[in-house]
């Protein structure tokens, strides 16, 4: 089953996720900071730290900034991506609630995917059961219960975290500016939803010699919570999921360091399979 089964209906009328009003000349400046960090592959100091007043309203209008300069190459949106919705990938990153980015078409790779380490900076790795959406979700009182009406297939996941900061010094403001410390997202198969209860998933993922397990509920107690977040979320700046959206909805382990001549091995209960490389 492929994504291509859903077709994405957002067009013309789709709205911007800010209003270009809230956008300044300071948020565009911080926006190319972390554009030009990624292209060059040389992280920057903390935003935080440099600017300490910034808000996390800043900080999303600096992503909003930093996504339009990608489309604006040409880039298209291909999804959202939850982060730090796990205890455990809050305590290690040293923050209290989750963030969002997003996902465009070429962040997105299938599993097996053997990627050039040279386009990360401080890449890891976080094992996901990402979403496939058959139909749009907004609102602002979103549940989890639409998002799984919402949904069509559930596939194995592993996103690659990277952060443009240096030495992932980061607070909520830095992050979420760094587009939620977004990399890409490799997707394995695509599995229908029905009958499949992901909160009782059970996720091993191997790295070398280092291995990490979960289980569906360490995201918010069930994976689809987060999705429900994330478009009530989306509904206070005017947005919305759509279908053929994929969402990932966040790790359910703490993330494993990757590097240079290294394979990632994601294995999930009753959904099967995933893996990247790096070379």
């Amino acid at each position: 089953m492929t994504p291509r089964t859903i077709t994405r209906t957002f067009g013309e009328s789709r709205p911007a996720l800010l209003e270009a009003s809230e956008l300044t000349p300071h948020h565009e400046a911080l926006a190319r900071l972390l554009w030009h960090a990624e292209l060059r592959g040389e992280p920057i100091e903390p935003l935080s730290a440099t600017f300490p007043d910034l808000s996390i309203w800043d900080a999303y209008r600096i992503q909003t900034i930093g996504r339009g300069l990608r489309t604006a190459e040409g880039e298209e949106l291909r999804g959202w991506k939850v982060g730090l919705t796990s205890l455990a990938m809050q305590e290690m990153m040293q923050v209290d609630q989750p963030d969002s980015g997003y996902l465009l078409e070429s962040m997105v790779v299938h599993s097996g995917a053997q990627l050039r380490a040279g386009r990360f900076i401080q890449p890891r790795v976080e094992a996901e059961i990402a979403f496939l959406l058959k139909s749009p979700l907004e609102g602002p009182s979103v549940t989890r219960e639409e998002v799984l009406e919402a949904t069509h297939a559930f596939a194995p996941a592993i996103e690659i975290i990277d952060s443009r900061i240096s030495d992932w010094r980061i607070g909520i403001v830095d992050t979420v500016a760094d587009n939620a410390s977004s990399g890409m997202a490799v997707i394995g198969d695509w599995e229908p939803a029905e009958d499949i209860r992901s909160e009782t998933i059970g996720v091993s993922l191997a790295v070398g010699p280092e291995l990490v397990r979960g289980r569906g509920d360490a995201v918010l107690g069930h994976p689809a919570e987060p999705v429900a977040w994330l478009a009530r979320t989306l509904a206070e700046q005017g947005l919305r999921l759509e279908p053929g959206d994929i969402v990932m909805p966040g790790s359910v382990a703490r993330a494993v360091p990757l590097t240079a001549g290294q394979t990632a091995y994601a294995t999930f209960d009753r959904l099967g399979e995933v893996s990247v490389s790096l070379v």
